[in-house]
């Protein structure tokens, strides 16, 4: 029986992955911040990335679907033997590299030097590591774009864009980035590579919350207005405790396209991506640990 160790197993990614892999005979060590129940297949460690008890001493593959700049730090110092490893970064990696919002600057940076080091840890080790980059993602209730929103509409009825948010997206399923994960995990090809991972529809930033707020059980409605006047809201929202991370960088990215390659996934490890056909469901706002 093959061995894994994955790491935000309780999160929006981990959760589904435990699935595949408990459907395919895995044996899995779960890694989660809450005490939790075995099931047949599946270990619980409790813990973080700077203290796990209980971790096997050699695995065949480990999963990170947590912090990825944690796991990195983590995975230098420990004594763990594993030949593959899949870990989740983010396309923010790139997005937010020339950002004017220095806070997002530093992420990308935190982003780039995890996968570096992460990749330079497994060579020398001669793991294969394979690096996943989400695109917007979506489908748990835990995600911190469109399930704010939804929260945010929920609260005042309705929700503001800024007139022409036309930038482009692809907001990508949970589920889908569970599959990709383990069908990656089995493609030699992947070793030593990131891959973007976008959603399978390219559309505007304001259809893509129009959608979503269509999909809310009663829908609610989205009103463009004027960008001074849009600012002057997203004061009035911040002076109240709401959307204080809302800044000048994020509004204007609504405007900007971010739009990503699924090409080289398909190719080297079968990645096919859903449609965005968002449901009521997958904005019910969930608590649990783990990443992304």
């Amino acid at each position: 029986m093959k061995t894994a160790l994955v790491f935000g197993a309780s999160g929006q990614i981990g959760a589904p992955l435990l699935d595949r892999l408990n459907d395919a005979g895995w044996r899995v060590y779960a890694v989660s911040r809450q005490p939790r129940s075995d099931a047949p297949g599946r270990h619980w460690l409790r813990g973080e990335f700077s203290a796990v008890d209980g971790l096997p001493d050699a695995v065949d593959a480990i999963f990170s679907c947590g912090p990825l700049d944690l796991f990195a730090r983590w995975h230098a110092q420990a004594a763990i033997r594993c030949p593959r490893i899949v870990a989740f970064g983010s396309t923010s990696a790139t997005t937010k590299h020339g950002s004017e919002d220095e806070h997002e600057r530093g992420l990308a940076r935190r982003l780039l030097g995890a996968e570096a080091a992460l990749f330079a840890q497994s060579e020398q080790r001669g793991a294969g590591a394979t690096m996943l980059r989400p695109t917007l993602v979506y489908g748990a209730g835990r995600d911190q774009t469109l399930t704010r929103i939804v929260g945010m509409a929920r609260r005042w009825g309705r929700f503001v864009l800024p007139r022409r948010s036309d930038g482009l997206r692809q907001p990508v399923h949970v589920h889908d980035l569970a599959a990709a994960a383990f069908a990656a995990l089995a493609s030699p090809a992947t070793h030593g590579r990131s891959y973007d991972l976008p959603g399978g529809e390219i559309l505007a930033y304001r259809e893509m919350v129009r959608r979503v707020l269509a999909a809310l059980e009663p829908p609610l409605p989205l009103h463009e207005l004027p960008m001074p006047l849009f600012r002057l809201v997203v004061k009035a929202a911040q002076a109240r405790g709401y959307a204080r991370d809302l800044g000048d960088a994020a509004v204007a990215r609504m405007r900007e396209d971010m739009v990503f390659a699924p090409g080289p996934a398909q190719r080297d490890f079968g990645y096919a991506p859903r449609a965005f056909k968002p449901e009521a469901r997958m904005f019910e706002s969930r608590n649990g640990d783990g990443g992304n």
